[in-house]
């Protein structure tokens, strides 16, 4: 069971705005693919959620930007699920700059399971809740990181 995912990439052009530094609109979807990412290593792809008809859906969303992403920064997008209730559950992200090793922004997403015939919340499947490990501190992502 895989606690802490990440995935590393390099920025790119077309993450990039007017200002130069990568817009909000691509930390939004790099946040949304990662979470997919780590769902689908722990046996859960969008198929088998939709083989049981059930899925998440996004009630909110916080990103607090530290610092500006450039391109090219080689970044390390780390997410974990820090609770899980019985309908919803809130998944963390840090956005680590490899280069000078720091963070440059924290995220998390409210996410809410739903069953997709009714497009309404449902209790989180037995075998859902059981894929997901619970990472409480943030202390330890960090350790992770700055240990690599």
């Amino acid at each position: 069971m895989t606690r802490i995912f990440s995935q590393r990439f390099a920025v790119p052009a077309e993450a990039i705005d007017v200002h130069r530094h990568v817009n909000n609109v691509a930390y939004l979807q790099w946040m949304q693919d990662v979470a997919i990412a780590h769902t689908t290593d722990l046996g859960w792809p969008m198929e088998r959620y939709f083989e049981k008809r059930c899925s998440w859906v996004i009630r909110s969303h916080f990103i607090e930007y530290l610092r500006p992403a450039l391109l090219d920064d080689p970044l390390n997008l780390v997410t974990w699920v820090a609770d899980m209730g019985e309908r919803s559950s809130t998944r963390k992200y840090l956005f680590w700059r490899e280069s000078d090793r720091q963070v440059i922004a924290r995220a998390e997403t409210a996410w809410v399971f739903i069953d997709i015939r009714a497009g309404l919340p449902r209790p989180i499947l037995a075998e859902v809740r059981s894929a997901f490990a619970i990472v409480e501190d943030e202390a330890e992502v960090m350790a992770l990181l700055e240990a690599s």
